[in-house]
């Protein structure tokens, strides 16, 4: 058996049954198919990848090539990225995974559609049946969740429908595909009689990530999990896995959090209250209170008393420096993507919304939202609660955001809309022109990239783009930027 007919006979994407016939020239013999070979090329990477997670340079080589030459993004070959990930950059190919793995006649006749089926099946498959190995965070738990995910929906299922063992739900059998599959050959394995088991199969590779996961039995133990230090890549999995702790572990894990909100809240606000809000009003006189008294002022307007022959200062008058405020009611509104990628700004955000709802006269209004959006506002002044409310992870959808900024903008003048995301969106179109009428109304619209302690972050080049062009450039970096951009707006 040829390698090019084990492939055949193997696939997955149900294409075989209906696949052309290989070309033969006018003697018989057969012709190179380029197409056949370029399929094969990826399939042979994916087993390679399957069995030894080592890279092969020759097979990465040439998929590169045949990826790069259908026009999809280099990242279906990166083991890492979640398709997820790949989705929301390259939205137009969402509609592609959805029944991937369905037979599809028309799609069959076309040898080059062929290729193009083999880099994003190889993408789902590879993802999902080669997890990650040691142990496992909860990120990645999530990620290979979201990527099961996908391959449930390439199978004409709901996410979750095969590991609930709900195969009946989904959509192929909606879509009248035959159980005994499209063609007359029988040597494909159709994907509606493998449901069955592979369900069974998700579930147990999802029960080995979960078992893997030792971050449980560490909370579990108070002596363990105070030893634990607060940081950022912890404080993200605990926030994905909050759902799925009780009882002692679930309070260990609240404290790590109280803990780490605590330490970065001290260091952001004295980065907040190193320049104070609003300028001095002196038509209100200065309380006589000794931390109010000006030393220098006073020293200088009594050195007419100074005594040589006594080596004395006597002061007639003491000076106070003012300290009352003119302040006008602000309205910030913080608006913050909780998508998985953008876990860093959601943490130090929550915490800096708070600090400046401590301020006087500063309204602030804290929104999240990936593929849905909700209004944290209430408890804005308790990051801790805040983020216990926060659900990381899933898509990204501003729009849905939007509709919950736009009416809390009352007075545009003294209204400031931060937005922190990658901007990575669903809908670009309409929500750019959302933002572009909010600056245009005469509030003031921060686009920001990244809110992160080590100043690192991704923005969509579209959209950098075109907030350049408005007049309002994001800002990207270590957060004492953003901290800066808002004194300045309060002032």
């Amino acid at each position: 058996m040829t390698a090019d007919a084990t492939t055949e006979d193997t696939r997955w994407d149900g294409a075989a049954d209906t696949a052309p016939e290989s070309p033969v020239s006018d003697d018989g013999a057969p012709v190179a198919d380029p197409e056949a070979n370029r399929r094969q090329v990826l399939y042979w990477r994916l087993l390679a990848r399957l069995f030894d997670p080592e890279e092969q340079a020759a097979l990465e080589s040439a998929s590169l090539a045949v990826v790069d030459d259908l026009g999809l993004p280099a990242a279906l070959l990166d083991p890492q990225a979640s398709v997820d990930s790949v989705v929301q950059r390259h939205p137009e190919l969402a509609a592609e995974f959805d029944g991937l793995m369905l037979p599809d006649e028309d799609a069959d006749r076309d040898r080059q559609a062929e290729v193009r089926r083999a880099a994003l099946v190889s993408k789902v498959l590879l993802n999902v049946y080669a997890p990650a190995s040691g142990s496992v965070t909860a990120g990645q738990l999530a990620r290979w969740q979201s990527d099961a995910g996908w391959l449930e929906r390439a199978l004409g299922c709901r996410p979750g429908d095969l590991r609930g063992g709900r195969p009946g739900a989904g959509a192929g059998a909606g879509q009248g595909v035959s159980p005994t599959g499209s063609g007359g050959g029988g040597r494909t394995p159709d994907p509606i009689n493998l449901i069955p088991s592979i369900g069974p199969e998700l579930g147990a590779i999802e029960g080995d990530l979960v078992k893997r996961m030792r971050l449980r039995e560490v909370l579990a133990d108070p002596a363990l999990a105070a030893r634990l230090t607060p940081s950022m890549s912890l404080i993200e999995q605990l926030l994905r896995d909050k759902n799925n702790l009780s009882g002692v572990a679930l309070k260990n894990a609240k404290d790590l959090i109280r803990r780490f909100v605590d330490e970065v809240a001290e260091v952001l606000r004295t980065q907040v209250e190193k320049t104070s809000v609003g300028a001095l009003d002196r038509s209100v006189p200065p309380k006589r209170v000794f931390r109010n008294l000006d030393l220098d002022r006073t020293i200088w307007k009594n050195l007419t008393n100074w005594s040589p022959e006594e080596e004395r200062l006597y002061v007639d008058r003491l000076y106070y420096r003012h300290t009352a405020r003119k302040t006008t009611p602000q309205r910030l509104i913080v608006v913050v993507d909780q998508s998985g990628s953008m876990v860093d700004s959601m943490v130090n955000c929550t915490i800096l919304a708070s600090i400046f709802a401590g301020l006087p006269k500063v309204d602030v209004h804290l929104i999240a939202y990936d593929t849905q959006a909700l209004d944290l506002t209430a408890w804005v002044h308790d990051p801790f609660e805040t983020l216990l409310r926060t659900n990381l992870g899933g898509g990204t959808d501003g729009t849905v955001a939007m509709a919950l900024a736009q009416p809390k903008i009352a007075e545009p003048r003294n209204t400031v809309v931060v937005w922190i995301s990658d901007f990575y969106e669903w809908h670009n179109e309409p929500l750019y022109e959302s933002m572009a009428a909010i600056h245009r109304s005469g509030a003031k619209f921060i686009p920001v990239g990244s809110v992160t302690s080590a100043g690192r972050g991704s923005v969509n080049p579209w959209f950098r783009d075109r907030f350049k062009d408005l007049g309002t450039p994001v800002l990207s970096g270590h957060i004492r930027k953003l901290v800066h951009e808002l004194k300045s707006f309060l002032t």
